[in-house]
C-alpha cells in the first residue's frame, strides 16, 4: 500500500512539474518582462539592473528551477497591472470563488440525486422521459447563455435578485463570506444556479445509470422476493450502493467547477479568481496568469490523487491490479 501511495505522489509531482513548465513558458513567449514593468523615464542602466535583479540573465534551466522553487513557496512575483504581490491578489479573490463553487456543488447534490432517483424508479414514464430530455438541454447549454437568461428573467424582468456583484461580505481574517448577510446570499443565488446546472445534469444521469444497474442485481431481487417495501429497497439498499461514484465524481469535479467559474464570474461580475484571470488576460498580466494556472492545476492534482488513493484503500483489488 505504501508503494502505491508513493507512486501516486510521484506521478502528481511530475504532473505539477509539467504544469510549472507550461506556466514558465508563458513568460518566455510573452515578451520581455522588463519592458512591461519599465516606464518611459527609466534609463537603460536601470533596465539592465532590473533585468539582473529579476534573474533574466541566467540560463533558462536556472530560471525554471528558480520559478519552481518560488512557486512551491507561493511566490509568483509582482502583478504587472496592479504592482502587487500575485499571491496576495489571489488570496483576496480565492474566498469568493470557493464560496461560489461549494454552494454550486451543494445545489447540484441536493437537486441532482433526487432527480436521478426519480428518473430511475420511474423509467419509461412521461415525467422521467421529460427530465431526461431536460438533462440533455442542461448539458448542451453553455454556462454563459444560462447566466444571461437567469439575469434577464430574475433580475431584469422579475427584479428578484441582483445581476452582478457579491453583495455585502463579512471578513474573518483573510477569508471573506457573503453567506452571513442578506445581500450576500441574494447575490450568490443566480451565479450558483448557473454554475451548478451542468453538474446537476451529470449527477442526475449518473445516479440514474447506477440505480438502474443496482436494481438489476440479485440481492435486490431477493429483497423484493422477501417482501421488503419498495421505498426501503430504493433508498436503503439501491441508493447506498450507487453513491460512491457520485461522491467520487463530485470531488473530482470541484476542480472543474473552479475552472468553469471564470465564465460565470465574468457574466455576473463576481469578484473571484476567474474574474482576476480574465482581467489578467486582457491586460497581459502574465504573473497572474501563470499563478492561476499553477493553483488550479494543483487543486485538480490533489483532488484526483486523493480520490485515487481513497479508492485503493477501499478496494484492495485496485492495488493488486495496478
Amino acid at each position: 500500500m505504501l508503494v502505491f501511495i508513493l507512486k501516486r505522489l510521484v506521478n502528481a509531482i511530475f504532473v505539477m512539474l509539467a504544469v510549472a513548465f507550461l506556466a514558465f513558458a508563458i513568460f518566455q513567449v510573452a515578451g520581455d518582462p522588463v519592458e512591461m514593468l519599465a516606464n518611459e523615464q527609466m534609463s537603460q542602466a536601470d533596465r539592465d539592473a532590473l533585468r539582473d535583479r529579476m534573474g533574466l540573465n541566467d540560463p533558462m534551466p536556472v530560471q525554471f528551477l528558480r520559478f519552481v522553487g518560488n512557486a512551491a513557496q507561493g511566490d509568483f512575483g509582482m502583478s504587472y497591472r496592479n504592482n502587487q504581490d500575485v499571491i496576495g491578489l489571489i488570496a483576496e479573490r480565492f474566498p469568493a470563488t470557493m464560496e461560489l463553487v461549494l454552494v454550486a456543488t451543494l445545489i447540484s447534490l441536493v437537486v441532482g440525486i433526487p432527480l436521478g432517483i426519480l428518473t430511475a424508479i420511474g423509467r419509461g414514464r412521461w415525467y422521467a422521459e421529460g427530465l431526461q430530455f431536460l438533462s440533455i438541454i442542461g448539458v448542451s447549454l453553455p454556462s454563459f447563455v444560462v447566466g444571461i437568461m437567469l439575469i434577464l428573467v430574475f433580475s431584469v424582468i422579475l427584479g428578484w435578485s441582483p445581476s452582478f456583484g457579491r453583495g455585502e461580505v463579512i471578513d474573518f481574517g483573510w477569508w471573506s463570506t457573503g453567506l452571513l448577510t442578506p445581500s450576500g446570499r441574494e447575490a450568490l443565488v443566480l451565479p450558483a444556479i448557473s454554475l451548478s446546472l451542468y453538474q446537476i445534469t451529470l449527477i442526475m444521469r449518473l445516479v440514474r445509470a447506477e440505480m438502474l444497474e443496482v436494481l438489476r442485481t440479485d440481492f435486490i431481487k431477493f429483497a423484493r422476493a422477501r417482501g421488503i417495501p419498495r421505498r426501503r429497497i430504493w433508498f436503503r439498499h439501491a441508493l447506498r450502493n450507487c453513491l460512491m461514484p457520485v461522491v467520487t465524481m463530485t470531488a473530482m469535479n470541484v476542480g472543474v467547477l473552479i475552472a468553469f467559474a471564470l465564465i460565470t464570474e465574468t457574466v455576473f461580475q463576481w469578484p473571484g479568481m476567474g474574474m482576476l484571470f480574465i482581467q489578467a488576460v486582457t491586460f497581459l498580466d502574465f504573473p497572474v496568469m501563470a499563478a492561476y494556472l499553477v493553483i488550479i492545476s494543483f487543486i485538480f492534482v490533489v483532488l484526483n490523487t486523493a480520490v485515487d488513493i481513497s479508492y485503493a484503500i477501499i478496494d484492495p483489488r485496485l492495488r493488486s491490479a495496478r
